[in-house]
């Protein structure tokens, strides 16, 4: 059995991230074998260039490769840095005068419910200029593990998009 559309895969993982320029590689996360990744290829959960570089592969083989910003999380977009007034933060600034500190990330709403996150990038005194870019925009993210399992999904999965049961969503 191979990586391939509609297989569950569990991998366990380093990744380290270089920004393109001259500094080094920074390591980021890793999933261990006590908590591996599971998900469901080809169901879209994953960026591009990790699911192209994994099909194939078999549980127990090793890997270790790059994925560009194209095929990772895209490049960095002017577009998604944004000035918001200073009065969407006041009332969680007042009670949290720390938030608004450059660098910070906040969750935050858009006006139909949607989750997002942006970093300060500054802070005046009627605006607050957020960055929406995703952290690893514009980055190279480097992958070494191993796949540690591998089977078949079941029809529900399939139809759910995602992984049931350990590893997975639970419903």
């Amino acid at each position: 059995m191979q990586v391939e559309v509609n297989k569950v895969v569990s991998v366990t993982y380093a990744l380290e991230v270089n920004d393109g320029g001259s500094s080094p590689k920074v390591f980021v996360e890793k999933a261990e074998a006590n908590n591996p990744l599971t998900f469901l290829f080809g169901a879209g959960g994953m960026i591009e260039g990790f699911e192209i570089a994994l099909e194939g592969l078999r549980a127990g083989d090793l890997f270790d490769f790059s994925v560009d910003p194209e095929q990772g999380y895209g490049t960095s977009s002017d577009d998604d840095v944004v000035e918001l007034p200073f009065s969407v933060f006041e009332a969680e600034a007042a009670k949290h005068p720390e938030l608004l500190t450059v660098g910070n990330i906040i969750p935050m709403n858009d006006g139909s419910g949607n989750q997002f996150e942006g970093k300060i990038k500054a802070v005046g005194l009627d605006t607050v200029t957020m960055d929406f870019n995703h952290p690893f925009a514009g980055k190279t993210l480097h992958f070494k593990g191993k796949v540690e399992l591998l089977r078949d999904a079941s029809a529900e999965e399939i139809a759910h998009g995602h992984v049931h049961g350990p590893g997975g969503h639970h419903h």
